[in-house]
């Protein structure tokens, strides 16, 4: 199978907690509070578990450290895709909105850890 994804795919395992949904045109979900398992990241955007039905095409703010760096990336999160599963977990699909091409090198850097460890 041809690999169609625009950077690789790195294997995490980090928690994160939504707190706050929103949309572009002010529709925002206020103390939404759901925990969120990340299972993938890439360059472009982040793979997570979920228990939570969360709707498609809506934002999340999200602090990522990875590794065993210092450095906290800031990013905004936008909700591109889900899959259900029997077990009533959801898996979704996301990429990261306005995050520069200057942080390649966290992920780079990420890799390299994952490679040493």
């Amino acid at each position: 199978m041809i690999e169609k994804r625009r950077s690789k795919r790195l294997n995490v395992n980090l928690e994160l907690n939504i707190s706050d949904l929103f949309k572009q045109d002010n529709v925002v979900i206020k103390h939404f509070d759901s925990p969120i398992h990340v299972i993938d990241i890439s360059k472009h955007g982040l793979g997570f578990i979920s228990n939570a039905v969360i709707p498609m095409g809506y934002y999340f703010n999200a602090k990522i450290e990875l590794g065993s760096t210092k450095l906290a990336l800031y990013t905004v999160v936008k909700i591109i895709r889900s899959v259900d599963h029997e077990d009533g977990s959801y898996t979704y699909g996301c990429e990261f909105v306005g995050l520069a091409p200057i942080f390649d090198y966290v992920f780079d850097d990420y890799e390299r850890y994952l490679e040493n460890k």
